[in-house]
């Protein structure tokens, strides 16, 4: 045999992927600043200037969470990553924790509970409800010897928000750390670590941040740090290590713990900026104002959502599929005909909801018009009885009734 016959049967060619508009549950749009930005020269991951802008991407992050823990950087993973090293690093084998479940990605923190040695008290909630508080706490109360409490701040299966300040509160009272997923509501939804005392915090890169997909934003309290370091037995896995990782994130005088993908920090760099720029509390507005617009474009539709209003996430618009409508062939024709991606449904939610995301760069108003003007095209198309244009129209009048200020 020759190298020659280890070819591919077919041909490869350079790969250019064609233009979308991402409003699905993510990955959102990306910024041409920040594909800019990964396109710069690499630099090495122990380069004096790239140690400078990792100083500078935690102080931008630090803001972005509303912290001062020193232990806020970039996990080198996707918000999976971000996930399971908090777990790894706080959960002792044996150690009881509370954990909330009320969609996808709460089963997957019971997961990393029961991989990493604890024992997993779940606690309830129906899919497109927020966290109960008070199941919360009478877990709690029924578990004195629990460690941890787990929740998700921001469900992306259903698009349902809860209080996270109210949960740790409760924590705190039984004297638990918490860890709080926040992968679809950093920057789309308040966020203050400090203020609300979480102690353990990860994100995604690819949601409202609109940075491409493989970081995992994160931040750990003292407690935290202190409990890492204080461990008896080793922390089970060396590349989510916390200790590991003091001696590269944790100080300005680095040591070699593994090659940082230096191109995708400058992009997540620059997405930070853009942020710090546009300022946290406009970004929040603005999510909330083109959920609104939206949901006023889906009403003239018959369209309903599937989280009661004082719980929806702006940034993840949860949504029932109209009676007789194949919904498939929605996604499929707005996909083809419009290259507008949405989401589908999850779990018991498979095949009766849509899941619309406007996060981060996708968040705008072009892509609201576009994207009420595409499905109610579609819609009309397959049969349904619609009045063409009153779903932009319903949108542009709440844009004119509310400007941003």
């Amino acid at each position: 045999m020759t190298t020659e016959d280890f070819r591919p049967e077919k041909e490869a060619t350079t790969f250019y992927p064609p233009q979308r508009i991402l409003m699905g549950p993510g990955p959102s749009d990306t910024h041409p600043r920040v594909l800019a930005a990964m396109a710069r020269p690499t630099l090495g991951h122990l380069d004096p200037v790239f140690s400078e802008m990792m100083d500078e991407m935690k102080g931008l992050l630090r803001y972005s969470f509303q912290t001062k823990n020193m232990m806020t950087f970039s996990v080198s993973g996707p918000g999976s990553v971000g996930m399971e090293m908090c777990f790894v690093n706080m959960i002792v084998p044996g150690d009881k924790v509370v954990v909330c479940r009320n969609g996808v990605f709460g089963g997957r923190m019971i997961e990393n509970v029961e991989r990493h040695g604890g024992t997993a008290v779940v606690v309830d909630d129906d899919w497109g409800k927020p966290v109960d508080p008070q199941k919360v706490e009478d877990a709690l109360k029924q578990n004195p010897d629990a460690k941890i409490l787990a929740f998700v701040h921001a469900e992306t299966s259903t698009g349902a928000l809860s209080d996270a300040k109210t949960l740790c509160e409760i924590a705190r009272r039984y004297d638990c750390m918490t860890i709080a997923d926040t992968v679809t509501s950093l920057a789309g939804s308040p966020i203050y670590v400090d203020e609300w005392g979480i102690d353990a915090i990860y994100s995604g890169s690819q949601k409202c941040l609109s940075c491409p997909p493989g970081l995992s934003p994160v931040s750990f309290s003292e407690r935290v740090t202190d409990l890492v370091k204080n461990r008896q037995d080793k922390v089970h896995s060396w590349f989510m290590d916390l200790n590991q990782l003091l001696g590269y994130w944790g100080s300005s005088t680095r040591t070699y713990h593994h090659t940082a993908p230096t191109n995708a920090l400058y992009a997540l760099h620059e997405s930070l900026l853009m942020l710090s720029e546009e300022g946290l509390e406009h970004s929040w507005a603005r999510h909330e104002r083109n959920h609104q617009a939206l949901k006023a474009g889906f009403a003239t539709m018959g369209i309903n959502y599937l989280v009661e209003e004082q719980y929806r996430l702006p940034q993840l618009n949860s949504v029932f599929i109209p009676e007789g409508v194949d919904e498939k062939e929605v996604r499929r024709r707005l996909l083809d005909d419009y290259s507008l991606e949405i989401g589908a449904g999850l779990g018991a939610f498979a095949g009766k909801v849509w899941r619309f995301g406007l996060m981060g760069t996708s968040s705008k108003v072009e892509n609201v018009l576009f994207c009420l003007n595409a499905l109610e095209t579609v819609l009309s198309d397959m049969g349904m009885n619609l009045e063409r244009g009153a779903a932009a129209s319903a949108a542009h009048r709440y844009y004119a009734d509310n400007p941003m200020s």
